[in-house]
């Protein structure tokens, strides 16, 4: 893509637009529309024709995941990078079941947005370290489908669940071990084995996997 990529950025907030458009131009990539609203964009897109698509989630309009589907529905080769404040696992998953090539929180440096801008352009999944292994994970549970949820779902032991239940609380390792008269070694060992087996990446990804699930309470 010698010409850079050709780029459509929707953001309500001016300031943020005009930064990104700038630093996509800067980099030798072409922005062939901006707007600050989501019907607007669905509007535009055809006649602008991009290749990507930077989308915020929130607009004061409609919903960043209604402009997705908008967006794919107008132009069905485009491609969506979702760039958004929000990190939230079911944010991501659903701007991915709505189309979304990727999803990066705004906190990313130039560098790392310039770089999913050129991926996204190439049709790969691109999303914020720490984000993919969980909601990529969750989202193949659910396409799975209900028929089969017990195979897919991981198989946690009753003292892996009871040491989940309490990193969900906010406790420390050494918290859970004086809780349930075990060593912080061993502690830690069951919380490294309930990662490998949910393909987690760290203790807050684990944290949200126990909330989303109710283990918390």
């Amino acid at each position: 893509m010698s010409a850079g990529v050709r780029v459509m950025v929707v953001d309500d907030h001016p300031m943020w637009r005009e930064g990104v458009a700038r630093d996509l131009t800067e980099a030798g990539h072409l922005v062939v529309a901006t707007s600050g609203e989501g019907r607007q964009a669905v509007r535009v897109a055809p006649a602008a024709r991009p290749d990507v698509v930077v989308l915020d989630l929130q607009l004061p309009d409609v919903s960043g995941v209604e402009v997705i589907r908008g967006l794919r529905a107008a132009l069905p080769e485009v491609r969506v990078l979702m760039l958004s404040a929000s990190g939230e696992p079911q944010s991501v998953l659903d701007a991915v079941k709505a189309g979304a090539t990727g999803y990066l929180v705004k906190s990313a440096a130039p560098a790392e947005f310039l770089d999913a801008v050129r991926r996204t352009a190439a049709g790969e999944p691109v999303f914020t370290p720490g984000l993919a292994g969980l909601v990529l994970g969750e989202y193949r549970r659910l396409a799975a489908g209900p028929a089969t949820p017990d195979a897919a779902a991981p198989r946690l032991t009753d003292r892996e669940t009871e040491v989940l239940r309490l990193v969900a609380k906010g406790m420390s390792y050494k918290q859970i071990a004086e809780r349930l008269g075990l060593s912080h070694r061993t502690v830690q060992n069951h919380v490294q084995n309930t990662l490998g087996k949910l393909q987690l990446h760290n203790r807050v990804e684990l944290t949200r996997y126990a909330i989303e699930r109710g283990l918390d309470d």
